[in-house]
Formats: structure tokens, sequence, C-alpha cells
């Protein structure tokens, strides 16, 4: 039931229906149940009356010559009729239920409702269309072989139902008066509970369209905080999600404006007046490798832009960690011998047990493959030395983590450093590979979404040059997570 209907849901209105509903609702039963009361109260004096003048009458039998005898003097008869407002009837019987005195068609109680003599039973009953209620009590009569005698007295309900209906009276009525106020107060008291959530209103209202520091927790009710402890937490995902935007923008301009810088100039310098063909042939040739830097980098910001974004766009789904590794492997293979350099695969075989993670196919991809195009970059290969980079996936067979090493005989990361080259656009020094410095950022964010540690450290300690390798290790909860029904 539903007392204020309104076309959008109101906390308010939810919260005075619920407390006035019951409300009205038991006003209703409570006057019926008062009114039950009131007829249990209003009878009390009268049926104590009835089994008074039944006791009188009960006096007045004697017994004489083994027969009963009732005499009513007149007085007690004109007393005992004598009410403005209910009429009373009496009979008395004798031992052999004999007609003695009063009504003689008032009907007698049944066998079944036959009590102690000396004691006195109420009833009611219907006599010529009146609702009598009646006292009736046996008298001991002490006559051999006789029963004892019966006197009733009855009344009609008159005075019952007036009292009952002014009890109800003097208890409904200021309840017509207590109600309203009692609406009225709960009214008030919800406007004054109401006001923090509209000072809460005020405040977020107020504020700037870039101010997006957490709300004061302190400043609500206690059963607003949770709510507001969820903005909060929405606002701080919020703001991590406008400063990556920045962040990608400022490095996407900061990337893209040199490899620019030096197509413009290029151009310029194949536009000079009296340049040669072989001036511009290497103006073309530098060209094509500042549109190709610009190409890799601005797909490296794109695949870090997805892997910071992917946690709640990509599903995840059941992958081959070798499988995939192998395929990675397979189109690097080209870009390894172009440099020269032994790219191969080792651990165990797709399809082993434990070797499936639940991931994403292209982020996973993203990751191997970048951290095989770093070991390719970084790893010089010679006539006298031959660069050599190793993919492998094992199981740790103590802990069942599934592990993803990527090793190489380059010149390694100083210690240093290896804290370093997980943030965007870092670049060790002391090299001339060509990248962006994203290729490892995103390779840590992928393992991050996937519940993988990731080390570095030399794959020849004690060496020069010491290599490196890039480990990752996926916890065994990663590798099998539980079942829905466990």
């Amino acid at each position: 039931m539903k007392i204020f209907q309104r076309e959008q849901r109101s906390l308010f209105g939810e919260i005075l229906d619920w407390m006035l509903t019951p409300l009205l609702l038991l006003w209703p039963v409570s006057l019926v149940l008062t009114w039950l009361v009131a007829q249990g109260i209003a009878g009390k004096p009268f049926d104590r009356a009835l089994e008074y003048n039944a006791g009188a009458l009960a006096q007045l039998i004697t017994v004489s010559k083994d027969r009963v005898q009732f005499v009513l003097p007149l007085p007690a008869r004109e007393l005992l009729r004598a009410d403005d407002a209910d009429t009373v009837y009496y009979q008395v019987l004798g031992s052999q239920g004999e007609y003695l005195s009063g009504e003689k068609d008032l009907p007698a109680p049944p066998d079944d409702d036959r009590v102690p003599q000396g004691e006195v039973r109420m009833r009611e009953l219907d006599y010529k269309g009146v609702d009598l209620r009646v006292a009736s009590m046996w008298v001991r009569t002490n006559i051999p072989g006789g029963r004892p005698a019966l006197v009733q007295v009855a009344e009609t309900m008159d005075k019952r139902s007036v009292l009952a209906t002014e009890i109800v009276k003097g208890v409904m009525l200021p309840q017509f008066v207590i109600l309203p106020l009692a609406v009225l107060l709960v009214w008030l008291a919800l406007v004054q509970a109401i006001k923090p959530l509209n000072r809460l209103e005020e405040r977020i209202r107020a504020r700037s369209p870039d101010d997006l520091s957490p709300l004061d927790v302190e400043a609500v009710p206690l059963e607003v905080v949770p709510l507001v402890s969820s903005v909060n937490d929405l606002l701080m995902r919020l703001k991590d999600s406008i400063s990556t935007q920045k962040r990608f923008l400022a490095d996407a301009a900061h990337q893209l404006k040199t490899p620019l810088a030096g197509l413009r100039m290029q151009a310029d310098l194949a536009q000079r007046q009296g340049a040669s063909a072989d001036d511009l042939k290497q103006s073309l040739r530098q060209i094509g490798r500042s549109s190709i830097r610009a190409t890799h980098t601005v797909n490296q910001l794109l695949a870090l832009a997805r892997a910071e974004s992917s946690g709640t766009v990509l599903a995840h789904q059941p992958c081959d960690l070798a499988k995939l590794t192998m395929e990675v492997v397979r189109d690097c293979v080209p870009k390894a011998l172009e440099k020269s350099i032994d790219l191969g695969y080792e651990g165990v075989e797709p399809g082993t047990p434990g070797v499936a993670i639940p991931g994403n196919v292209t982020l996973l991809k993203e990751m191997v493959r970048n951290l095989v195009d770093n070991a390719i970059n970084y790893t010089p290969s010679t006539a006298d030395r031959a660069g050599v980079i190793t993919a492998r996936v094992l199981l740790d067979p103590f802990s069942g983590a599934l592990v993803l090493q990527v090793e190489d005989n380059g010149p390694g990361i100083p210690a240093a450093e290896r804290e370093l080259v997980f943030q965007p656009f870092y670049r060790a020094l002391g090299n001339e590979a060509d990248g962006s410095g994203l290729g490892l950022p995103i390779v840590q964010e992928i393992a991050r979404q996937h519940h993988a540690e990731i080390a570095v450290e030399d794959s020849r300690p004690g060496y020069s040059p010491p290599g490196t390798t890039f480990t990752l290790r996926f916890s065994p909860s990663a590798v099998n997570p539980p079942s829905e029904g466990a």
C-alpha cells in the first residue's frame, strides 16, 4: 500500500510510507480490539449484579413438608423490576421442575451446563427476539429423591452496550486528535533527519568541476557512509582514469614530436636547391625510418592504453601460455635473423596440465612480444659473439606456479636501473637501440592484470656481458582458479 504515489521513488516518501501505512492500518484494528475489551469491561459489574440477585432469590427458597416454596415480597419484586434502561426477568423452579415464580417460558440451562449447587453460571440466550444475559444457580433442597431447585435472573443488555460505547468513545476520540499530531511529528522528524543529505548535496553542487577529492565521511550519517565511500572510490577511479588520459596525451605529444620534427626536417632537406640524387635518397631513407618510429610509438601508446583499461573491457578465457609463447617466437624469428640472433623456445609443450591460465589472448601475446622485441633490440650480435635469446615456459614443481622467462646474453641492466625500466619512456643509457621506452611498462601492466610478478636479474652473473633474464611468475591461484561450486 502506497499512501503517497509518485512517478520517481523518493527516500523521504518511502520512509514516510513505511511509517504511516502501518499506523493507519492498525488504527481500525485498534478500534475493534478496544470495542471487544470495552464489552468485557462493561459486562463485569452487571454480571456481578445478576449473580447477587440470583443469590438473593435463592435465599428466599424454603422447604415445607417436602415441598419447595418460594415467596417474593412485593417490595423486593418491585425493586427487581425497577430499571429504566433494561428489562429484568427471573424464574424459580422447584425440585420436580415445577414452576414457582417469575417467567414461565424462560428457558432452563441445558443439562450439560449443570454446575455444582450454590455456584452461579452466566450465559446468553435469545428470548422472544431479545438478547438476554442470564445468571442461573442450582439450590440444594434436601428433599429425598428430589432435584435441586433452579433460580434464574436475566436482563437485557442495553446498559452494557451504552457503557461499552462510552468507553470506546473515551478511548478513541482522543486518538482522532493524536493521530494527525503523530503524522505531523513524523513528517517533521523526517524533514529534520533528511537535512544531512541535503547538506551533502549542497556540498557536492558547490564543488568545482575539477575537484575530485574524496567526500568527508565524518560529516554524514552512519547509514550514508557506505554510499559516500562508494562515491569516493568512484572519484578516485575517475581521477586515476583522467590522470591516465592526460599522461597518455602528454606522452603521445612528447614522443611524436621528435619523429614528426625529423620528418619535417628531412622533407625540407629534400626540397632544398642543388640537392643531388644521393641526398634525396638519403632524405627519403630518413623519412622512412622516422615514419616507422612514429608508427611504432603510436602502436605502443595504443597498446599501453589498451592494457591499462582492459580490466573491465576485455573478457578472460583459458590461454595456453606455452602455445602463445611459441607463436610469438615464431613471428619474431625473421626480425631476429636480420640481426643474426639465435632465437628459440624451450620448456613445457602446449597442452601440458597446468600451463593454461585465465587471461586475454591479445594482451598476453602483446606481453610476450614486447619481452622478445625488447631482447632483440638490446642484444647485439657479431661474428665473434652471436646474440642468443631464449623464451621459456616452465612449471615450478614445488609451488605449482607457472613461469615465463625471456633470457638474452646482451649487455644486461644495472641493478640501479631495474626499477626504472618499467617507467614509461625510460631508456637505459649507453645504448643506441631504437625504441619508445613503452615495451616494459606494457609488460608490467599486463602482468599485473594477470596476477603475475615480474623480476629482472642477470642471466650470467659474474660474466661480461652479464645478459638479462625477465621472469614472470603466475600465482598458483591464477593458474588453477577455484571452481564456481567450490
